[in-house]
């Protein structure tokens, strides 16, 4: 009875710290889950933002074409004869 409780109590210290490093083990790959994730959301912002910065560049140029066409129509339609 003694020896099967020393052999319990051998594999419960002995488990501890395995159990231990088994919980570590899962916080580092929550932490590497949570680096993974912010590094995918930065790529996704800043590929967002590149996106945005075109499409805005394009409306912009669209616009400035279609004053200069207004401003040579008023033009035309001002000059004396």
């Amino acid at each position: 009875m003694k020896r099967l409780i020393g052999l319990v109590l051998s594999a419960v210290l002995l488990a501890g710290p395995g159990a231990a490093l088994a919980r570590q083990s899962d916080a580092n790959r929550a932490k590497q889950a949570t680096k993974d994730a912010a590094h995918d959301t930065k790529e996704a912002a800043k590929s967002t933002g590149k996106t945005v910065k075109k499409g805005t560049k394009k409306v912009i140029n669209k616009g400035a074409k279609v004053t200069r066409k207004g401003a040579g129509k008023v033009e035309e339609k001002t000059q004396t004869k």
